[in-house]
């Protein structure tokens, strides 16, 4: 039977087919991950997006198929988790958009959706990589719109989409080094690929039976961001203006609304722009110099709410708050009354392991999502720990490079201010929490968190999932790896002997300190003979050692 029109029934099926057939070949996808850790969660980080995606989807049936896209958009945004994860929340965010007044579509609707998703994800990503997951939906979605023009049948439209989505996967290697140098294709992009493969099967009335839903693991909550890149030393734009636009149906008539324009324009008033937008309302953050002329563009939109300007010039003459009020809120207190005074700051973090978790505590993070490898928050954690930090001001530390753009993502949402800072390890949140100055603005703390993620190099000790060759380095299934900064630099197969050769590659003459964070598989004999051979090794360095009691990874280093 021929499908020349797709309606809100039948893309919902096609969806909750994608992500059955994804969580089918969760580990599939996880297997492709480069690196033979046993934290590779490609595959996990998009089905549990997928998931929640779906989730949105079921629970608000409609016949309008731009109301379904919404739908899965929406779960998307606040299910996403991990890099891939966020990309294929913002792949279907564009598709969304594209055919959110079509009540039913056709095979054109279908493609032009696709190349929308595909044009979003790359604003989205700030420096989008070819041979990812990126490429496999830009080649899928210029193939369709020209098969759109061929095909007015869905089922062999999606034939052939598949098909091309199938063949951009294979070509990854050829544009991505590494990819070849292993010998796999993209696992992003192989995701994808089970996505699309879904659809068809719907379209070609077939039923995948899904394995057992992968239950996201219970987290804690967490983060957001701020666009804010001022040079304290030479401020030139100084009020920083907070305020909220409700829309007004007459003067839209007027002026129509377009979140873009709205951004584009009102940035002529400023820097560290953040304009976040739904049907309703329209929020503003913006660093202006003549606040009123930011509030008068938005007042042609509509009526002004929740507007809140200051001085920055005038915070940079005194100390912000001293040292009692913004030290470490505890559990207990944070559990308190929700109208209480809210905190000057609040710092989130993200860490796996109970005693690197209290090591945050200790240090001053308020909110520590209990999470990292093999198990990346969502955007809604990060967005729950962001409000239960209360505070006027919230720093988030992903502390995991997989992590980043869900963070990024959660600060799109989050009704307070907040900066992100990039660290991709827990010894470069440590330094991070480490450096912060409760007495600083936030463009000064920004500046000096930033500074100290290079000061501190990250060693970390873990077992390969497989053979493989990766960067000259020959490893082995089982064998024990040293990984510095992200590259795999010594392999053995017995463990103390794979972190002594780390140390020797990581700890060179302007070594000062050597913090150890001692996994949970680790004995305390075993790390008594490690710390004895740095001692040895290192005479002038100093070594700090922590229970840090993390998974997978049995040695984690700092050295500053």
């Amino acid at each position: 039977m021929s499908i020349k029109q797709i309606d809100g029934k039948r893309l919902a099926q096609m969806i909750l087919q994608g992500a059955g057939n994804l969580t089918n070949n969760v580990k599939l996808v996880d297997a492709l991950n480069v690196f033979p850790v046993p934290d590779g969660d490609t595959g996990t980080n998009m089905n549990l997006s997928m998931t929640s995606g779906a989730r949105e989807v079921r629970n608000n049936p409609a016949d309008h198929a731009g109301r379904v896209g919404a739908s899965l958009a929406k779960g998307l945004l606040m299910g996403a988790r991990g890099n891939s994860g966020v990309i294929l929340s913002q792949l279907f965010r564009g598709f969304a958009k594209s055919i959110e007044q079509k009540a039913v579509l056709t095979t054109a609707d279908f493609a032009l959706g696709l190349e929308a998703g595909v044009e979003t994800a790359y604003k989205a990503v700030m420096k989008p990589i070819e041979g990812t997951i990126l490429t496999v939906a830009k080649d899928t979605a210029k193939k369709a719109v020209v098969l759109a023009k061929k095909h007015e049948d869905f089922v062999p439209f999606m034939e052939e989409v598949v098909k091309e989505a199938n063949a951009s996967l294979d070509r990854t290697p050829d544009l991505l080094p590494v990819l070849k140098q292993v010998g796999v294709v993209d696992s992003g992009g192989k995701g994808l690929c089970v996505v699309y493969e879904g659809f068809l099967a719907e379209l070609k009335g077939q039923t995948i039976v899904s394995a057992a839903p992968v239950e996201a693991p219970v987290q804690q909550k967490e983060y957001h961001n701020v666009q804010s890149q001022l040079s304290t030393e030479d401020i030139q734009y100084g009020y920083c203006t907070e305020f909220m636009v409700k829309l007004d149906t007459e003067k839209l008539k007027q002026h129509p609304f377009s979140e873009q324009t709205f951004r584009e324009d009102i940035s002529a008033y400023g820097d560290s722009l953040l304009v976040v937008a739904d049907e309703e309302l329209v929020k503003v953050h913006i660093h202006a110099e003549h606040p009123g002329d930011a509030m008068n563009y938005g007042q042609r939109y509509g009526s002004l709410i929740n507007i809140k300007i200051e001085n920055m010039r005038e915070q940079h003459t005194h100390l912000l708050h001293s040292d009692e009020e913004v030290a470490a809120v505890s559990a207990a207190d944070r559990t308190v009354s929700e109208a209480r005074e809210k905190a000057p700051y609040g710092i989130v973090t993200v860490a796996m392991g109970s005693g690197i978790k209290e090591l945050f505590e200790s240090i001053g993070a308020s909110q520590v999502i209990e999470g990292g490898q093999t198990m990346n928050p969502s955007t809604e954690d990060i967005v729950k720990a962001i409000e239960a930090a209360h505070a006027e001001k919230v720093i988030v530390l992903p502390n995991n490079s997989n992590i980043v753009m869900a963070a990024q993502q959660a600060a799109s949402v989050a009704e307070v201010e907040v900066l992100v800072v990039p660290s991709k390890t827990v010894p470069q949140g440590m330094a991070a929490v480490l450096a912060f100055n409760p007495a600083n603005s936030l463009e000064e703390n920004e500046h000096v968190m930033k500074a100290a993620l290079s000061r501190v190099k990250t060693g970390q000790i873990t077992y390969a999932v497989r053979d493989t060759e990766l960067d000259g380095v020959n490893i082995k299934k089982d064998d024990f790896m040293g990984i510095a900064d992200g590259k795999i630099v010594a392999t053995d197969s017995a463990e103390l002997e794979a972190a002594k050769k780390l140390l020797l590659a990581m700890v060179d003459e302007d070594a000062e300190i050597v913090t150890v964070l001692q996994g949970e598989s680790v004995s305390d004999e075993e790390l008594e003979e490690l710390v004895a051979f740095i001692e040895e090794q290192f005479g002038d360095v100093e070594v700090e050692t922590h229970k840090g009691n993390q998974p997978l990874y049995s040695y984690i280093f700092a050295v500053e």
